[in-house]
């Protein structure tokens, strides 16, 4: 079954401060993704110094909407800002996701956890037991440490130290899921009701041609979450990254709200993010 919840109007909203130390490419994935059937009125603006600068819009075809820029030195500011009037359809689904979200990833390293996953979920039969059990099996065996872990820690390293943030969660489990030969990903979102408000990561199952959301932290309601981007990992989904040049991520402020009160989340349904 798939659950899908009626609510108001959420808004979202992203500030980026940079410090630009030598010339550089930029890439910035703040952007809400393609939402067919939801309506969404959206600002973004960059600026260097004080001067605005235009960045190029690329749509990756089955991942989301990149910003691209050249930046000399000085200090960047982004401001996104955007608001969601209804919900989105279903993410389609193509022959090539089989393809690309079995495989192990960067940071998903599912190759290395086949052992493990068939021990745990042996005798585990339909789709929603399974994602129901590997979300609770990774909820219950990590603790949710701001912090603790570094940008190319992986799936792994992650079960290793027993602890992490959300995109070591999302890791682990699509890991887990693609070692048990369902297709996974990652995707970044916008959270209402996240505490603390930050960038949010979560993973999405292939289950009987239909993506559904999983979210091992219980951190924020599935059905209010906002798509910014999909991949195979994180490497895929990062809000920035800078390329042939030298910055620093001064900080980031991040907001979504949801108009009236957020939903219930029975983690037991399977749900699609829209």
């Amino acid at each position: 079954m798939v659950c899908v919840q009626e609510f108001g109007r959420r808004h979202v909203s992203a500030r980026l401060e940079i410090e630009v130390h030598e010339p550089l490419e930029m890439v910035l994935q703040v952007a809400v993704g393609d939402m067919p059937g939801a309506s969404r009125r959206e600002s973004l603006t960059v600026s260097r110094d004080g001067e605005f600068l235009a960045p190029a819009e690329v749509a990756v075809p089955g991942e989301g909407r990149a910003h691209v820029l050249t930046v000399r030195p000085g200090r960047v500011l982004v401001e996104y800002r955007a608001a969601i009037e209804g919900r989105a359809g279903p993410p389609e689904v193509n022959e090539a996701d089989w393809l690309t979200y079995l495989r192990p990833s960067r940071y998903a390293e599912s190759d290395q956890l086949v052992a493990l996953a068939h021990a745990e979920f042996a005798g585990i039969s339909g789709a929603p037991d399974l994602l129901a059990a590997v979300s609770s099996w990774v909820g219950t065996r990590l603790r949710y440490v701001p912090g603790s872990s570094g940008p190319t820690d992986g799936a792994v390293h992650t079960l290793l130290r027993r602890q992490g943030v959300c995109r070591d969660y999302a890791h682990l489990v699509v890991a887990l899921l693609r070692a048990l030969d369902v297709p996974a990903r990652v995707v970044a979102v916008y959270a209402p009701g996240l505490e603390p408000m930050d960038f949010h990561a979560v993973a999405e199952a292939l289950v009987d041609g239909c993506w559904r959301v999983v979210d091992a932290t219980l951190l924020a309601p599935r059905a209010t979450l906002v798509r910014i981007a999909t991949g195979r990992d994180a490497a895929d989904t990062a809000f920035l990254s800078t390329y042939r040049g030298a910055a620093t991520l001064v900080g980031t402020e991040v907001m979504a709200v949801l108009d009236g009160d957020l939903p219930a989340d029975d983690v037991t349904r399977q749900m699609t993010i829209g």
